[in-house]
């Protein structure tokens, strides 16, 4: 049985321009989880996170309940919750478009 998990996230709301992403790669390097995340076309938030998983429950109420200081989270959906056997990315990293 594998100690890390994995989760998908996508984040509703006023998300993106916020600093969202900034504050969720810095509460991920707090929690010493790996992954990204990204702004998408329809403006949500979306993102990996893998590590512990009590420190992936405590992201998943952070992405859920808290986010960045000028964001305004309407919804928060999680998917593919699933055990890894280890970490697939070396660290958290903000995704961007290619230009």
């Amino acid at each position: 049985m594998s100690n890390y998990r994995s989760i998908d996230f996508k984040v509703f709301g006023r998300v993106q321009g916020v600093f969202f992403r900034k504050f969720t790669k810095e509460q991920a390097d707090k929690l010493k989880l790996v992954g990204w995340c990204k702004n998408e076309p329809d403006k949500t938030v979306i993102g990996v996170a893998q590590g512990l998983s009590p420190a992936i429950d405590t992201m998943k109420s952070w992405l859920n309940k808290t986010g960045s200081p000028q964001s305004r989270i309407d919804s928060c959906s999680f998917s593919n919750d699933r055990s890894v056997e280890k970490m697939e990315f070396g660290e958290f990293a903000i995704r961007r478009k290619r230009k």
